[in-house]
């Protein structure tokens, strides 16, 4: 292929992997509707594998440009008849006979054999015996060597197996593409979690199910995704867009922030007056960077109410006054330095361990509470130090010119 014709084929093979997933995903989601006794798997005996208690069904996926039309001859159709009908001559147990699916964007001409395999319906019938007559006619008088392999395979099946495969295919055409799928997604998020959190639903959902899949074809160990475990991510990701709760998301909670770059930050400058050490500021770093980044998300995804962080904060700010202007009158204007440090300390070791203020009651997380207290820190309006006003100020003031 030359480079112009890889320059093309590239995102469209990046198209269709995305709509292989897209499809995965929504194969889970609509099968949990129904029950819990099944599995998904990608990339395994086809496209995808979806096993329930009726049966196996293989899905070959096909994402194709307006206009592409699955004749006798198409590469599309053949491809997919060279796997089923690899898979139908080597399964196990003759008892065991999978559902093959082929599912297009393309569409199937009328009078074809595609047109003749598809589910009936009330304006249409389906027509086995006609689809194999027409295969068989296309395969004596086809000179595709891209189809060599498909004709192999269809060769080494007897009549009666070619008859018996074709019972169990079935081609689904003018299949919705991977826009109309994440549609479809979206609708079923809708009822899932509300319109206004659809998309932010959506994409941690879609976010964990690549991950998980990409887990999959890197260690076949892992096997398929089971309808027990997608209910339980599934719930997991819905029970984080009640009312009382927010999400926390995975990578968020993975963020460890580099002390040399957040040296300058006025938090870290507050823990050098008190004399913290070089863990526990690494671990403030952490926190801070964990509660900006998943504030942020919050806030772009629209799901914090308006003034729901301002309130937040103006609790945090409250409670540690409280504990701040007690420290400073137990002090006293002649308080050592050395004192001054230490009872510093304590306020901020509640702030390590003790202090935990959930922004919603279900969203618990630490470092929401300790990263918040930071974020305030750096804008000066909550310190550790009883002089840290005039400490930062004097820190922070650039240095006279001469």
């Amino acid at each position: 292929m030359g480079e112009q014709g890889e320059l093309f084929e590239a995102p469209a093979s990046a198209v269709g992997y995305l709509y292989q997933v897209r499809k995965a995903l929504l194969f889970c989601v609509e099968q949990i509707r129904l029950g819990l006794d099944w599995s998904v798997e990608v990339e395994a005996g086809d496209d995808i594998e979806v096993r329930h208690e009726n049966g196996r069904d293989l899905w070959q996926l096909k994402h194709r440009a307006p206009g592409t039309r699955v004749t006798d001859m198409a590469t599309d159709l053949w491809k997919s008849l060279r796997i089923w009908a690899t898979a139908w001559s080597g399964r196990d147990d003759v008892g065991e006979e999978p559902a093959f699916f082929l599912l297009t964007t393309a569409d199937a001409p009328a009078g074809s054999a595609a047109y003749h395999l598809r589910p009936p319906g009330p304006d249409r019938s389906r027509d086995e015996a006609k689809a194999l007559e027409l295969l068989n006619k296309a395969r004596a008088k086809s000179t595709n060597r891209t189809n060599e392999a498909a004709y192999r395979a269809w060769d080494a099946l007897s009549r009666d197996d070619r008859r018996a495969l074709l019972s169990r295919v079935q081609v689904l055409d003018a299949g919705p593409d991977v826009e109309r799928t994440t549609a479809h997604l979206i609708g079923l998020a809708n009822v899932a979690v509300g319109r206004d959190h659809a998309h932010a639903f959506l994409q941690r959902l879609d976010g964990w199910f690549f991950q998980r899949i990409l887990a999959q074809l890197r260690d076949r160990s892992r096997g398929p995704v089971t309808g027990l475990e997608f209910d339980q991510v599934f719930s997991d990701r819905r029970d984080e867009f009640r009312r009382d709760n927010l999400p926390i998301d995975a990578d968020v909670v993975e963020l460890e922030g580099e002390e040399a770059e957040y040296g300058d930050k006025v938090f870290v400058r507050q823990l050098g007056l008190i004399g913290v050490g070089e863990n526990r500021v690494r671990k403030a770093v952490r926190d801070y960077l964990r509660a900006f980044t998943q504030r942020s998300r919050w806030v772009n995804d629209n799901l914090v109410r308006a003034g729901e962080l301002g309130r937040y904060e103006r609790r945090l700010v409250e409670e540690w006054r409280t504990r701040f202007d007690i420290m400073c009158e137990d002090l006293g204007e002649e308080a050592a330095e050395d004192d001054k440090r230490r009872e510093a300390r304590a306020i901020y070791r509640w702030v390590e361990a003790e202090a935990r203020f959930p922004i919603r009651s279900g969203c618990d997380e630490p470092f929401v509470t300790t990263g918040s207290f930071h974020m305030l820190a750096d804008r000066h309006e909550v310190g550790w130090h009883p002089d840290f006003v005039a400490r930062l100020m004097a820190l922070l003031e650039p240095t006279p010119t001469r």
